[in-house]
């Protein structure tokens, strides 16, 4: 993968969270469900009018895709499959924890990945098989090798999603063998902080393709990615567990007793 594909992409996604940053305030609230509907599809449509034409520039043969909460395969080639602002609901309450996503997928497998979080000035990128950096540094995942020191966290991939008691469950045994668990969203947050070794692991009940971005993070920073069932993870497929090598097998065993 091109090292000025990766820049050109990091440049657009840092456009668009300059135009994301123009619309947020730590002061924002929400009176109620109308007007905080209105706020998440006004910042999508901010950030995916920059992001739009800046990758058609960039790469003009990859299609574009922005369903974030969309799941199953796509099509062969090459597509740009963005969350135009990861953890929105966040931003319009004026929480700093939201971040602008981009992932280049070519024929169902990620190969680059752009995470940005404005408001803390920090760029996740990575590039199949050329590692994963946070603001150009290395990024390696955490070397811990027992579930009672380990930080752990899942989240919710969509709305109303119907995996609620599956979460409920999972949280619970995880919360017996973990040190500490959090449920947030972003996803791509959590799995951001696992690629960085700040978090120790990360599962999901379904799988979005706008994870995809911070799968490959965690790939490329050293991580295991694979389903519940141990294969390894695929766009196309259900849940995740993405986690430090040394971990891993413990969590999967807490996740699927």
């Amino acid at each position: 993968m091109s090292q000025d594909l990766l820049a050109d992409t990091a440049a657009a996604v840092r456009a668009a969270g300059a135009r994301m940053l123009e619309r947020y305030s730590p002061g924002d609230r929400q009176p109620g469900l109308t007007e905080l509907l209105a706020s998440l599809h006004q910042n999508d449509s901010a950030v995916a009018d920059v992001l739009r034409p800046a990758l058609a520039g960039i790469r003009p043969q990859a299609r574009w895709l922005d369903d974030e909460h969309g799941s199953g395969p796509i099509p062969p080639g090459e597509w740009w499959l963005i969350d135009p602002v990861g953890g929105n609901v966040n931003a319009v309450h004026g929480m700093p924890d939201w971040n602008i996503g981009v992932s280049l997928v070519r024929d169902g497998r990620p190969v680059l990945a752009v995470l940005y979080f404005p408001v803390l000035g920090e760029v996740f990128t990575a590039a199949e098989g050329a590692g994963a950096y946070l603001n150009g540094e290395r990024l390696q995942v955490s070397a811990k090798t027992s579930l009672d020191g380990a930080l752990a966290g899942t989240g919710q991939a969509r709305p109303g999603h119907g995996f609620l008691e599956e979460m409920g469950r999972s949280f619970a045994a995880m919360s017996q063998a973990a040190l500490y668990v959090r449920i947030s969203v972003p996803v791509t947050h959590q799995l951001a902080q696992v690629a960085a070794g700040r978090m120790d692991l990360h599962w999901q009940f379904g799988n979005v393709r706008a994870h995809a971005a911070g799968v490959l993070l965690v790939q490329e920073a050293g991580g295991v990615v694979t389903h519940f069932d141990g294969t390894p993870w695929d766009l196309a497929g259900e849940g995740y567990l993405a986690a430090a090598p040394g971990v891993h097998a413990a969590a999967l065993k807490v996740l699927t007793a």
